[in-house]
């Protein structure tokens, strides 16, 4: 099994599925591909994916090029990793949680956009930015409130996985939660993403 990813420093993307397949226990081969921000990086790609973007799951003769698609498929074929909760309610919810976050959010991501090599540092933020991250601390505090943490569906799960891109955008961008109506949950699920030991490999990696 490879796993194809572009720049750990700032493809979020990548970072979800790789730490999906971290938490799976299996072995993986694991290749970088560098992404220049700001120019086409297609031709770099190619080789490896369809669709030219990054990541890229390989496993035999399936090439699977979507991040939320590798990491269904990894729920799929690791069943034993319980990625997604046991619990059909929890599991919705995760799934809707996972979902909001790869198609939403866009003033977040375009404004803040996800830099491992750069020191924190608070930021003027749009209104529309500062709406995005209301609704993330309304999100967080509602499903660790039901399910009752430590993350958003009890235990880790690919909803985790989604998320922990966004906990290092407001780690970088200075980004103090109770100014959004974090009453102190949202604020520590956010060190908790950061502190997960999978996610200190990659950002390791990314700084070394």
């Amino acid at each position: 099994m490879e796993l194809i990813i572009g720049t750990r420093r700032w493809s979020t993307w990548s970072l979800r599925p790789w730490l999906v397949l971290r938490k799976t226990g299996v072995s993986f081969v694991e290749t970088e591909v560098e992404l220049r921000r700001g120019a086409a990086t297609q031709a770099d790609l190619a080789p490896y994916s369809p669709s030219g973007l990054a990541p890229v799951l390989k496993d035999g003769d399936l090439t699977i090029w979507d991040s939320l698609a590798i990491c269904e498929y990894l729920a799929e074929r690791f069943p034993e990793a319980a990625l997604w909760p046991a619990d059909a309610t929890a599991r919705a919810q995760a799934r809707s949680a996972a979902a909001q976050m790869h198609s939403g959010f866009a003033a977040l991501r375009s404004e803040c956009p996800m830099a491992l090599n750069q020191p924190p540092q608070a930021k003027d933020l749009s209104p529309a930015t500062q709406e995005d991250i209301q609704k993330l601390v309304a999100l967080w505090s509602y499903m660790l409130g039901r399910f009752g943490g430590p993350h958003l569906a009890g235990s880790w799960s690919i909803a985790d996985a989604f998320y922990t891109p966004v906990a290092t955008r407001l780690r970088t961008y200075g980004v103090n939660l109770a100014d959004y109506g974090d009453d102190g949950a949202a604020s520590d699920y956010v060190a908790r993403l950061l502190a997960d030991p999978d996610f200190r490999v990659w950002e390791d990696a990314a700084q070394g």
